[in-house]
């Protein structure tokens, strides 16, 4: 069974998710504070980490940087009261993958936890990647549409492919100019959005109204995971 580590301050929390996630059948691992979260989910044996903003010791978002600097690439859900837009953002650019705000629906939080392990098993896990009318060849470097080959730009597939491959997972748009364009490289965010647009054209059945390429207001981008498979 998928291993989730639980870092919460609050005993009472804390003691409420292990209980409520262990009956949905997880195997579970509790920590307290920043420094113990780090030391636990630097391991590699976990398939994903809730991790509570406000901590002793080091607060989340520090904890998500440092564990992303060592290279852990294990799936991590951000546990925050903050709701600002400036506070979702910093998480997702330190290398969240999803975020939860405070009080959340029980519910809600399995749901989220339940599409991030599948999408874990998903990524890099096939060199086709088919959604709609459209395959994306990672290996050949290829778009087809209808069984058509389309044209795109060597900067629009390797946005494609950035999005193909994290289905369900809002990107932010300084993740994708990292990752596309170089951190290095000075652009502005309008660029991204222009690229974004022409993407769009390429790959959706109407601009107008994306369905796989969706908007997240003043975040970015997420491709959507529900309307991907993979083979």
């Amino acid at each position: 069974m998928p291993r989730l580590l639980i870092v919460e301050d609050d005993l009472a929390i804390a003691t409420a998710l292990e209980d409520d996630l262990r009956l949905e059948g997880y195997v579970v691992d509790v920590v307290h504070d920043g420094p113990s979260a780090i030391e636990r989910g630097a391991r590699h044996d976990l398939d994903l980490i809730v991790l509570d903003v406000m901590l002793p010791g080091k607060d989340g978002f520090d904890v998500c940087r440092e564990l992303r600097r060592r290279g852990v690439e294990t799936s991590i859900l951000l546990l925050t009261a903050r709701g600002s837009e400036t506070d979702k953002v910093l998480g997702l650019d330190l290398g969240a993958d999803d975020y939860v705000t405070k009080p959340y629906s029980p519910k809600e939080l399995r749901a989220r936890i339940r599409v991030l392990l599948r999408r874990s098993k998903q990524d890099g896990a096939a060199d086709i990647i088919q959604f709609g009318e459209c395959a994306l060849d990672v290996t050949r470097g290829e778009l087809r549409r209808g069984g058509k080959p389309v044209a795109v730009t060597p900067l629009e597939f390797k946005l494609l492919a950035l999005f193909a491959r994290r289905p369900g997972r809002v990107l932010t748009r300084r993740i994708l100019i990292d990752q596309a364009w170089g951190r290095d490289t000075a652009i502005t965010e309008r660029v991204v959005d222009n690229q974004i647009a022409n993407l769009r054209k390429k790959i959706e059945p109407s601009s107008a109204e994306p369905r796989f390429l969706k908007s997240v207001r003043g975040i970015g981008y997420r491709f959507d995971l529900e309307d991907v498979t993979e083979g």
